[in-house]
């Protein structure tokens, strides 16, 4: 927790020694794994909190240590959610302004497209203006001593002007632009980060009606990488055609020109799945 340096945890740790206590009078190449290491979140540098994989090599010496570390960028990739409902709410208030707003999904992948409508059931106060935003919310901490950071990823004004009943607002937002996490929620009991559309209507008077509806965002695979992938097990070897044994064919009055054979050699070593962190 960036608030509180004091309060460091550590969720994975594992530890190899490399050489044994001696000198080292020259450069050495020392190799070295870690296989099947859990990574079970993923890396995360927001406002409070920093989640973070690293290598530490630590040379100890007599008087004093020499410490270096390298940071390791951690994805989690996730599957399509097999129930992913539309989000359909009717809020307002009484005999003033009723609306009816709808979003086409309750959880987007992070290049997704938000699509939803705004419907005016009721309108009997001077709107100015309209405006959607979408809302980072940032909690870490237990109990008493939770702390609670809001950030405006990106804020449009979709309507200007008063609009009328039965008027019909559409919304697309696109979020490839952006710079978002997938939602996280209780990660190891210590922070969260969830995700809000705030739908704000203003009116002539500037007083501010505003509603949340909370939205969960996921990481999915990149197909273009999915492609690269794909095509590096496959590949194609082409065979010229015999110059003697074609302009023998063509003597012959047999058109030779499509003879050519195409041989298609699949590696054997790339044959696992392509997906990948």
């Amino acid at each position: 927790m960036l608030s509180d340096r004091s309060a460091i945890h550590e969720f994975t740790n594992l530890t190899k020694l490399l050489a044994f206590p001696g000198e080292l009078t020259e450069n050495v190449s020392m190799d070295f794994n870690f296989p099947s290491v859990e990574k079970p979140y993923e890396s995360y540098m927001g406002i409070n909190i920093k989640l973070r994989y690293f290598l530490r090599l630590t040379i100890i010496k007599r008087f004093s240590n020499n410490v270096f570390e390298r940071d390791i960028c951690v994805q989690q990739l996730s599957q399509y959610p097999e129930i992913n409902n539309s989000i359909k709410m009717e809020v307002g208030i009484e005999d003033c302004l009723h609306i009816e707003f709808e979003y086409n999904k309750s959880k987007y992948h992070l290049k997704d497209v938000i699509v939803g409508k705004i419907y005016f059931l009721l309108v009997r106060i001077k709107i100015k203006h309209m405006e959607i935003a979408i809302i980072k919310k940032e909690s870490s901490g237990t109990g008493p001593n939770i702390y609670a950071e809001n950030e405006t990823i990106a804020k449009y004004e979709i309507m200007d002007g008063a609009p009328v009943r039965g008027e019909s607002i559409p919304i697309r937002l696109f979020l490839a632009g952006y710079e978002l996490t997938p939602t996280m929620k209780d990660i190891q009991r210590k922070f969260s980060v969830r995700y809000f559309l705030n739908l704000v209507l203003i009116d002539e008077e500037e007083r501010r009606y505003f509603k949340q509806q909370e939205i969960t965002l996921w990481r999915k695979q990149d197909k273009d990488k999915d492609k690269t992938k794909q095509s590096t097990k496959q590949y194609a070897h082409f065979e010229r055609p015999n110059v003697a044994n074609q302009s023998e064919e063509n003597g012959s009055g047999t058109n030779a020109t499509d003879n050519s054979s195409v041989t298609e050699v699949v590696s054997s070593e790339n044959k696992s799945d392509a997906f990948s962190d």
